[in-house]
């Protein structure tokens, strides 16, 4: 049942918040790949393409360079979503799973767009790196206090009260931020022709949800600030729109929420939420990963197989025909299923990587072998990822080109932080005199490896032959 439910998420690390109200604050002056380090990430290709659709013609109408490998699906079920540095954006599985129709996403995904229009992440490391200096003065005044008095209790009430009035000030910043952001959120909205109605349905499950979980909309504990002047806001802006709601990606968007519930959740909270009295696409689909999940496959394959012969040119619904194969162990079986995935989805990154691993499963020919090689290559050149590079790497070694397979398999050490191994892997390969062109990327491997891990041993390169 893990390996099911790993198939759909990343790593197992999973120390995220659970409360909207300080999580901001926790990762949002994180680097990019330590920041990662305390999440869990979604990796799903039918997910990550329906929220491109949403959000590239928002990142269009700001002006903002868009690239789909920055979208990050967090395995949180709160409610939250927030940008980072890069303009990486990373949202909660929980907002998708929590929110009624696409307006609402867009809405949610305009305001953080809208965080990055005011330059607010670098703001917010600014503001940070000022709060840490003054922390530490309150540090120094608080034991100069304790030193002078001789008690300990002085030095508490001086930390306090100097913390406190830190954290009110950050916070008073932060709402600003917070309603700068959703009159650009607004904007934005209206120049895309659409209402702003879904943020504002938004901002009230937000506020609901915060009064069930006790949460005070305080002037002082809150990052995500809904109070009834930013609702008014969008009431009003509601009211001064001309434009309707877009629901032209709704049922795309019912499909990876059922897809997403069936996954995350328990089959039995799934069947209880998509009984089988529900006959929709979305509800069969949930109900075959729940199947699934119970290692019922062959209901589970009946189910797919009713929904395929519905919509033959979707790819997802072999995706995960071929997924309950790969649970079986009928592997030939799912590198065929696999190869339809990808005739219908050629440029999918995620899906060449599934459809390698069925391939080299199966005893691949030498031919076999190289195409397999050219596939996983395009992928990584499209998105790399860990579990690219290591079937990369198998690749090579079973075609013969150890280099090649000592190169991928540092590649994939270093994604998931095993710096020493890559080093020595990089290393050997180098010492397998490999041509001018690999050469290049072994030393620029060693150079990322050494500027990311500056306490390693000294990289010492090896003496080129002949």
């Amino acid at each position: 049942m893990e390996k099911i439910n790993q198939k759909l998420t990343g790593s197992k690390k999973n120390t995220v918040s659970r409360l909207i109200i300080g999580f901001w604050l926790i990762l949002a002056f994180l680097p990019l790949r330590d920041a990662l380090g305390q999440m869990s990430i979604i990796s799903d290709e039918e997910t990550e393409q329906y929220l491109a659709k949403v959000i590239r013609p928002i990142f269009q109408t700001a002006g903002i360079p868009f690239n789909r490998n920055k979208i990050y699906i967090v395995n949180d079920n709160s409610l939250n979503a927030f940008v980072g540095d890069g303009n990486n954006l990373f949202i909660h599985a929980g907002t998708l799973l929590k929110a009624d129709n696409t307006d609402q996403i867009s809405g949610v995904l305009a305001h953080e767009t809208g965080h990055i229009l005011g330059g607010h992440i670098l703001r917010q490391k600014i503001k940070n790196q000022s709060m840490q200096e003054a922390s530490l003065a309150s540090l120094v005044l608080a034991g100069a206090a304790a030193a002078a008095s001789g008690r300990g209790d002085v030095a508490v009430a001086v930390m306090l009260g100097s913390q406190s009035s830190l954290l009110s000030n950050y916070m008073a910043y932060r709402v600003e931020e917070e309603r700068s952001a959703d009159d650009a959120a607004v904007k934005l909205l209206y120049k895309r022709q659409t209402s702003p109605q879904g943020l504002l349905q938004f901002m009230k499950k937000i506020q609901k949800q915060n009064a069930l979980n006790g949460i005070e909309e305080s002037d002082y504990f809150r990052t995500h600030p809904v109070t009834s002047e930013r609702v008014r806001f969008l009431e009003q802006a509601v009211k001064q729109s001309p434009y309707h709601q877009d629901h032209s990606l709704d049922n795309e968007f019912q499909r990876i929420k059922a897809k997403l519930y069936g996954f995350l959740q328990e089959p039995a909270q799934t069947f209880r939420r998509y009984p089988p009295s529900d006959t929709s696409i979305a509800a069969r689909y949930a109900q075959a990963i729940a199947y699934f999940k119970q290692l019922n496959f062959g209901k589970a394959l009946r189910m797919i197989d009713a929904l395929s012969a519905e919509e033959p040119d979707n790819p997802y619904f072999y995706e995960l025909k071929a997924q309950i194969y790969m649970e079986q162990g009928n592997l030939k079986a799912a590198k065929e299923a696999y190869g339809k995935v990808l005739k219908l989805r050629p440029d999918a990154a995620l899906l060449q990587v599934d459809w390698a691993q069925a391939a080299l499963a199966v005893s691949p020919s030498p031919a076999e072998l190289k195409n397999i090689i050219a596939v996983l290559n395009r992928s990584l050149q499209q998105r790399p990822s860990a579990m690219g590079w290591l079937l990369l790497s198998q690749a090579y070694d079973q075609n013969g080109q150890t280099a090649y397979a000592e190169y991928a398999a540092a590649e994939y050490s270093l994604r998931i932080g095993a710096a020493d191994i890559a080093k020595r892997q990089a290393e050997n390969a180098q010492r397998k005199n490999p041509p001018s062109a690999l050469r290049l990327k072994l030393d620029d491997l060693l150079r990322r490896i050494k500027n990311t891990y500056p306490d390693l041993n000294e990289i010492k390169q090896p003496r080129k032959r002949g």
